[in-house]
């Protein structure tokens, strides 16, 4: 096995390991950041559902509270404004969800389902906790599930849930007793649910972590050609030629030219060693045959 091929393989070997390490963890990296952008849009989400309940809860309900009125207005209610607003978005982005899940709803279309009542489940069993995230797998790819609790904190609450005497009239006539009651203060007694698909921006960190790896292969090949060029011109060659001189003088070959060894480096030290052995070897085999 010669040299060159020996320093290739040792190089090889070598870059496989760094090739494959280097592969994990930029994976990582990229699918880590991918992650994150699709939980920071997930809190856009949020933060803009929160803008429509604030808005609802300050502006839209006491408003319409003044006006005489002897109905419900579903629009009143800040959970039912911000699903209400989503739902344009929803219908152009159908994997983009938005939901106020809850387990025990006035309407009966907020009702949770089993995943969404295991976030409920654990902001009750984890006081202090205010948000939640998951990965979960749909027919249409990964989503990310981003969850804050929403707790009864004020009395106003409970004047629509606590009780059936104590709600309006109207709200019974149009969603009836048998739901959204039982509620108390401080309950847990739903979630915001925001779901973000997953899908491109994996793909765009497949594409990234793909053209990453083809540009890192691709400096390590530019490194083995001029690594070989060097290695070639500095060691192999002139080693080569050494080696033949060697065999000539051994030979006998008076003619055998001297080598001519250039620069500082060992390569350059041990032809000029060569060479002075030649000489001396020369001048011995003359005092000889005289």
């Amino acid at each position: 096995m010669g040299l060159r091929l020996k320093f290739n393989l040792a190089i090889l070997a070598v870059f496989a390991v760094g090739f494959a390490a280097a592969w994990v963890a930029l994976e990582r990296q990229f699918v880590a950041s991918a992650r994150g952008e699709v939980l920071q849009n997930a809190r856009i989400m949020m933060a803009a559902a929160n803008a429509v309940r604030t808005y609802t809860s300050q502006r839209v309900g006491p408003a319409l509270a003044a006006a005489p009125r002897d109905h419900f207005e579903p629009m009143t209610v800040p959970s039912y404004a911000a699903q209400a607003n989503f739902k344009a978005l929803t219908e152009r982005y159908p994997d983009f969800i938005y939901k106020e899940a809850a387990l025990n709803p006035t309407n009966p279309t907020d009702r949770a389902t089993d995943w969404e009542a295991d976030f409920i489940h654990a902001f009750r069993n984890r006081r202090g906790v205010e948000e939640l995230s998951a990965e979960r797998d749909t027919p249409t790819g990964p989503v990310l599930t981003l969850a804050r609790p929403i707790t009864v904190s004020s009395e106003a609450c409970l004047t629509c849930h606590s009780t059936p005497d104590r709600a309006p009239p109207a709200l019974l006539a149009q969603y009836g007793s048998s739901n959204g009651f039982g509620w108390s203060m401080g309950e847990t007694v739903a979630a915001q649910i925001v779901s973000v698909p997953m899908a491109v921006a994996l793909e765009t960190a497949q594409r990234n972590l793909h053209a990453a790896m083809a540009l890192l292969a691709a400096v390590f090949a530019g490194v083995m050609v001029v690594l070989n060029v060097l290695l070639h011109l500095t060691v192999v060659r002139p080693v080569v030629r050494i080696s033949r001189l060697a065999t000539d003088v051994s030979l006998g070959k008076a003619d055998a030219p001297e080598f001519a060894a250039g620069g500082r480096d060992e390569i350059g030290e041990l032809g000029r060693a060569f060479t002075r052995m030649r000489r001396s070897l020369d001048q011995a085999m003359r005092m000889l045959g005289a």
